[in-house]
């Protein structure tokens, strides 16, 4: 009887530890600090959209996590989004010169305005893939570096 209340009291605080770690992982949150370098002029805005899956990256507006626009007043910027669960993310972002929120293109789908993604993956002839661009969301403040490129 003695061994199975002990083993019973053992089993209960694993499991218990087990929930407490796990519900205190879950609601972690640290802030995300964006450096864009490389604009090649003060023109229009700089928007940094978060993506937290593989759906809809790089370019479906409707999948975003959280976006945001910021007036460029010079060649190196940094923007930053505070309360983000700890987790996996992917960012990509856009040198908006014209301020319609879209990255514009040529008449041969080229992009005319600057683009970058977190990580700076090689960009050949298509945009890269979640997984090369994602990064991990674990500390109370994570800062990255994106180059832009121009085409």
């Amino acid at each position: 009887m003695m061994k199975k209340l002990g083993l019973s009291a053992l089993l209960l605080a694993v499991i218990g530890n087990f929930v407490w770690v796990s519900s205190a992982r879950a609601s972690f949150q640290g802030n995300l600090t964006v450096q864009i370098d490389g604009l090649k002029n003060t023109e229009g805005q700089v928007c940094v959209s978060i993506f937290a899956s593989s759906q809809g990256f790089p370019s479906n507006s409707d999948r975003v996590f959280k976006r945001q626009c910021t007036q460029i007043s010079d060649t190196s910027l940094e923007v930053s989004f505070n309360n983000l669960q700890a987790g996996s993310y992917a960012v990509a972002l856009i040198h908006d010169q014209n301020q319609d929120q879209i990255l514009n293109r040529n008449n041969l789908g080229m992009p005319i305005e600057g683009f970058g993604f977190s990580r700076n993956p090689e960009v050949r002839t298509s945009p890269p893939k979640f997984r090369q661009a994602a990064f991990l969301l674990a500390g109370p403040n994570t800062v990255i570096q994106i180059q832009l490129k121009y085409l």
